[in-house]
């Protein structure tokens, strides 16, 4: 894994303004990787993909007893949805955000027009996923893969990881960080867990490391 020197002393010297010192530095696929070890049951053989839409990219990782065999990085994410749903909809980035995840309005019209529009910038993420993982199964022919686990924001859209299944042939679902992690229920109740999950799986897997770790 490598990374531009100059983002990496961007992320350093922000946390240094902050008046705290990094000593860890790690990347969402395998922060993801950390997080599915800790909370999921797995036999050797077992293969399962992890896909976190971030923002503006979004990670695939297929890991085959808990260890990476595949990834694979694209430059979409959840924006590139909210972009196209603010242009077509004319509304702003903001109002854009929350339409996406919870929907629009009340007049019919209004919400077909959005829901065509979901659909077909949605279709993209979709389509650049299935690529991958076709890409990965025509690599790795000899290997099943059991589950495909979204995180991110833009795993959220509605309906698409009922469109990802469908496409795919496999169990899609999102990705659970708290399945083994009890959290105070006067930080984060239960609704919350299931609500806030998928977006915060790469923090929970920085969370767990440690100082000295290998990366």
């Amino acid at each position: 894994v490598v990374a531009k020197k100059e983002v990496i002393e961007g992320y350093t010297e922000a946390i240094e303004e902050a008046g705290l010192i990094p000593v860890i530095m790690d990347v969402d696929s395998f922060a993801l990787e950390t997080m599915y070890e800790e909370n999921y049951a797995f036999d050797q053989n077992d293969v399962a993909v992890l896909i976190n839409i971030g923002a503006s990219i979004t990670n695939i990782n297929a890991v085959k007893g808990g260890t990476s065999i595949f990834t694979r990085d694209f430059t979409i994410g959840g924006n590139f949805v909210t972009e196209a749903i603010a242009k077509k909809m004319n509304l702003t980035f903001e109002d854009a955000e929350q339409a996406k995840v919870s929907g629009f309005g009340d007049d019919e019209a209004t919400r077909e027009m959005f829901r065509d529009t979901l659909i077909d910038y949605a279709d993209v993420i979709a389509s650049e996923i299935e690529r991958s993982i076709d890409y990965f199964r025509s690599t790795f022919g000899g290997e099943s893969i059991g589950q495909v686990l979204l995180s991110g924001g833009g795993a959220l859209i509605p309906g698409l990881a009922a469109d990802l299944s469908r496409r795919l042939g496999l169990e899609v679902a999102m990705i659970d960080p708290f399945k083994k992690i009890t959290c105070s229920k006067s930080i984060l109740g239960k609704e919350a867990e299931d609500r806030l999950g998928p977006i915060a799986a790469v923090g929970v897997g920085l969370a767990l490391r440690n100082i000295g770790d290998k990366a």
